[in-house]
């Protein structure tokens, strides 16, 4: 903690690791917001609380600077509660313990909360500050943007009076974002009778796990295993091989973060034990060459456990097995336009059984609005032929890239004079609020940049320290050159 506290900006730092000690996963940002208000009301700021949950702190223009455009400083309170499994954490209680790494700084055993914690905390540092030169300023912080984007769904127009949007929660330093893919929960279901146990069985515990996970649209590129299909595949040749049976299957937890363990409670006809172990060696060593330039710790364990009360009908065990298998995951197209983005992808993020239901989740996402209804075609044709009902939710639309943006412009040239090169600019395949926030307010004129965060939404997350300060030094001399109104 005291050398995290010695990093430069040394403002934002001190504001990043405070919130470092306040739990704040998604849909559980009270303790965060209620930090952030105390915050604004000790600065003698405006400070007010929507509707909803979001925050907005507004800070007047320095002298000489009033007659600026009005800048919307954005970022989002929550983040993903991702921890490794030997790694005793409660997201909602406990403080993350950041650490510094040579050049990054991590968190022991769980995500680092950088995504989005370095843009609140630079939000917090301009407006805490007593010597920067800014025009009007507004920081609108909102709440669950991992898992749903509500704050960002449910802004009321006309509360926020800025002209420019910056968001500050994109993961490359040096890049200027200007656009990003929509998306779509994909939620299917299948109702399941429970039976006795089959006689002449043994039960196992079958568990995936050693995967890397990540972002669902950052790193959906990089061909990292689902341990959601990884475990399918291999139940949905043993069932035909060797008359597996499910009682229960537990695969993800969060929508957007590519699944990195999965388990099933199964059941082996005994005489079928031994070649059912030599198929899960054999099916193991087949993944992990196929895996091994990413997913290096890959494992498969099985072990005995209790005979569970309860097994998943046949049918529906069959059915649910086969949609598995079908179900599209990682990359769908990449794009035409702009080379290296991919344009659509899906994540087959959860599957989980109880209680006489199995829930199925994905999140679709895609620049392209009418490649994204294709693909939720497509997944609900698989689901449908399975006899499961499936419904999308948590739409969110797209950013449609300005390359003509004034603000943009005007980042290029602060760029070039600060660092000698022109930014890059692009787009991203993952879902920023951009896009729904100027759906409230389409007049403003938005980008969005950061600093390089590598990993987010799982427990290897880290932010780079160089980039930080550079990020810190490209936001302030931008404030300064924001045009006149």
């Amino acid at each position: 903690m005291s050398k995290l506290l010695t990093l430069k900006p040394e403002s934002l730092w001190k504001y990043f690791y405070e919130l470092t000690q306040i739990p704040r996963p998604s849909k559980h940002e009270e303790k965060v917001r209620q930090f952030v208000v105390d915050f604004g009301k000790e600065h003698g700021l405006k400070t007010v609380v929507d509707e909803i949950g979001n925050v907005i702190i507004s800070k007047p223009a320095t002298p000489g600077m009033e007659n600026r455009q009005g800048v919307v400083l954005q970022a989002h309170l929550d983040m993903v509660p991702q921890k490794n499994e030997d790694t005793v954490h409660d997201f909602t209680n406990d403080p993350l313990k950041p650490y510094v790494d040579e050049e990054w700084v991590k968190a022991d055993g769980t995500t680092l909360g950088a995504d989005n914690g370095i843009g609140v905390a630079a939000a917090m540092a301009v407006l805490a500050s007593k010597d920067l030169k800014h025009g009007p300023v507004e920081a609108l912080f909102t709440i669950d943007e991992e898992t749903g984007m509500t704050g960002a769904f449910e802004l009321k127009s006309g509360i926020l009076h800025g002209d420019i949007l910056l968001n500050m929660d994109s993961e490359d330093e040096g890049e200027l974002y200007i656009g990003c893919a929509g998306g779509t929960n994909a939620n299917a279901r299948f109702s399941y009778q429970e039976s006795e146990a089959p006689s002449g069985f043994e039960t196992f515990k079958l568990v995936v796990k050693g995967l890397k996970g990540g972002h669902s649209g950052l790193d959906i590129p990089l061909g990292r295993g689902n341990s959601n299909k990884i475990l399918n595949r291999l139940m949905w040749v043993a069932e035909r091989q060797f008359n597996l049976r499910l009682s229960t299957i537990d695969g993800g937890s969060l929508r957007n973060a590519i699944p990195r363990e999965s388990s099933a409670i199964i059941g082996i006809p005994s005489a079928n034990k031994e070649g059912f172990f030599s198929y899960v060696k054999e099916f193991t060593e087949i993944v992990r060459k196929e895996l091994s330039a990413v997913e290096p710790d890959l494992s498969i364990l099985i072990d005995p456990v209790a005979g569970p009360a309860a097994w998943i009908d046949e049918k529906t065990q069959h059915n649910l097995l086969n949609a598995l298998y079908a179900c599209p995951n990682g990359v769908i197209r990449m794009s035409n336009e702009m080379p290296g983005l991919v344009e659509t992808s899906t994540n087959l993020a959860i599957v989980k059984s109880s209680n006489g239901e199995i829930k199925v989740q994905c999140l679709l996402r895609s620049s392209v609005d009418s490649a994204k209804t294709d693909l939720e075609q497509m997944i609900r044709s698989v689901f449908e032929l399975a006899g499961a009902t499936i419904l999308f939710d948590g739409q969110y639309q797209g950013w449609k890239p300005n390359p003509e943006s004034a603000i943009l412009k005007t980042m290029q040239n602060v760029y070039q004079k600060k660092f000698g090169k022109i930014p890059e600019i692009r787009a991203i395949h993952a879902g920023l609020e951009c896009g729904i926030l100027g759906g409230a307010y389409p007049n403003w004129d938005m980008i969005s940049f950061g600093p390089t965060i590598r990993f987010p939404h799982s427990p290897d997350e880290k932010v780079n320290i160089k980039t930080v300060e550079k990020f810190w030094d490209f936001l302030i001399e931008t404030l300064k050159e924001i045009p006149v109104k």
